[in-house]
């Protein structure tokens, strides 16, 4: 899949041989001394250039130099830093995500990219950041084309990329957890982007378990063990199916025993999602492979947890289901019994996965007793209705927690928007047959569906619902993932649990 870009550190003095230099200036221009010199070695070259193309440092935009005489490399490209009084939050992520794809690896395979100002007053933080949105703009999904590159082909991809800066050790230190939250992310990303006739719940549980590597405790139960457990409502969505469901307990016990309780983070894995009897229209049903995007953002968080070897007690549980039409399918109008002992009236077969995370959610708390729980679920498509794919919604019967997830996203950039709850939706899904009812309707549907899973919270337990429909799955390009699946939530997570939980 993605062809891996090696990335190293050096001084603004390193050696660099041929391939691809990137030079910045400030908005003016203003060249950074890096640019100087080659712009000196050049003869002038960096500065006509800029001239002709009327090129004034703005932020992202860039001239190209090809061949140049003068120096050994075969492209200079210089990038406008823009205002850096202005930048804040991600947009160090965003630039090295912006910058990286301007670089194709066809004038060679190393390029040598002097992040520097006049001032010298890049953080290293700030180029770890830089680094980590370069790496996460190199991801591709290319895994079953048939087509393979010739030699030819693969000479010409980026093999190396070496970032030189004032203090390259401390930029390395300050990278080694963001390599954590890449491989995090880009784990996310692949089991997004997987077919369902590959990623049934059976080989999603398969590849949680490869966490154990990175020293996550994985635990997976059984139908029949879910049945012992009482969750009826989880499997009411899966029997329908062939593929057996599944749920996957992934435990990471970096806080010890003075980290306390753990958080607890719940996904929903729906590998496929036809919509059961209550059958989704034909036209984009080949999407439903992603509507398991929470469960691949819990599968991410946790690796990203446990190579940074973050020191926080964190659980995630993952239910793992598929959701097809058949003989032995649920029926609109069967009513189930929960774990928690809730009884569920079943109005619409397509409203699945609330049902699945109410199980979860349950034993998640019965088992574990966590401090916090977080839920993460491509929910409903309402939700994109209300914010595009711009924002996932953000539901929480706790305003502190609210606050901090919302801070979160908005340092990562992956940002939330508070959607309300109250008694009043509540009553939308009371039901005359059962204690609740699976759907309120279509008014309000994102709303609805939180309420739902809000019946499944203990009494004082802080909780959220991430709706995340639209931002994990054919979610907008951005500068740091041309991906359809995004590996939205991950970075989101980290940051809200590095702030708010981690042991100092």
């Amino acid at each position: 899949m993605t062809k891996p870009t090696t990335l190293s550190f050096a001084s603004p003095t390193g050696a660099a041989a041929d391939g691809i230099a990137v030079v910045f200036a400030e908005e003016g221009p203003k060249l950074t001394p890096a640019a100087q010199d080659l712009d000196k070695k050049t003869k002038g070259l960096l500065r006509q250039a800029a001239k002709i193309a009327g090129f004034k440092g703005k932020q992202g935009t860039s001239v190209d130099v090809l061949a140049p005489q003068g120096v050994k490399f075969a492209r200079i490209v210089l990038v406008g830093l823009g205002k850096l009084k202005d930048y804040a939050n991600d947009d160090w992520l965003n630039f090295g995500g912006a910058v990286r794809g301007k670089l194709t690896g066809r004038e060679g395979d190393t390029a040598h990219v002097y992040l520097e100002t006049a001032k010298d007053d890049i953080t290293p933080e700030d180029v770890a950041s830089f680094a980590l949105g370069a790496q996460l703009r190199n991801y591709t999904f290319d895994k079953y084309k048939s087509k393979k590159p010739t030699k030819n082909d693969d000479d010409k991809s980026l093999k190396r990329l070496v970032i030189h800066c004032a203090d390259p050790r401390a930029a390395g230190r300050a990278y080694t957890p963001e390599r954590a939250i890449l491989d995090g992310v880009n784990f996310a990303r692949d089991l997004v982007n997987e077919p369902a006739n590959v990623l049934n719940p059976a080989e999603f549980a398969a590849r949680a378990k490869t966490l154990t590597k990175a020293g996550v405790q994985v635990t997976v139960l059984s139908e029949a063990q879910m049945k012992r457990l009482g969750m009826g409502a989880l499997l009411a969505v899966g029997q329908g199916s062939e593929n057996t469901s599944h749920v996957a307990v992934m435990q990471w016990k970096g806080g010890g025993q003075k980290g306390g309780d753990p958080i607890a983070i719940v996904g929903k894995g729906v590998t496929f999602d036809t919509g059961g009897i209550s059958l989704k229209p034909a036209a984009g049903m080949e999407d439903m492979k992603g509507d398991m995007g929470g469960a691949g953002c819990v599968a991410g968080l946790m690796l990203a947890l446990a190579e940074r070897k973050a020191k926080v007690n964190v659980v995630g549980v993952i239910g793992l289901v598929e959701n097809m039409p058949s003989g032995t399918a649920t029926r609109p109008g069967d009513v189930v019994e929960s774990m928690s002992g809730t009884t569920i009236e079943v109005l619409n077969t397509d409203a699945e996965g609330r049902m699945v995370l109410a199980d979860c959610l349950w034993y998640a708390q019965e088992k574990f007793k966590p401090k916090a729980v977080i839920n993460l679920a491509d929910a409903h498509g309402a939700v994109m209705v209300a914010l595009g794919k711009l924002h996932a919604g953000l539901f929480s019967n706790n305003d502190e927690l609210s606050e901090q997830l919302t801070a979160a996203g908005k340092e990562t950039g992956e940002t939330l928007w508070r959607l309300p709850l109250g008694p009043k939706y509540d009553k939308l899904i009371d039901s005359k047959v059962a204690d609740i009812k699976n759907t309120g309707g279509r008014w309000g549907g994102s709303i609805s569906a939180a309420q739902f899973l809000q019946r499944f919270i203990k009494p004082d337990t802080p909780w959220a619902h991430l709706d995340i429909a639209g931002t994990a799955m054919a979610s907008e390009p951005t500068e740091v993932n041309r991906s359809w699946g995004s590996g939205f939530g991950v970075r989101l997570l980290d940051r809200f649990i590095r702030d708010q939980y981690e042991r100092r």
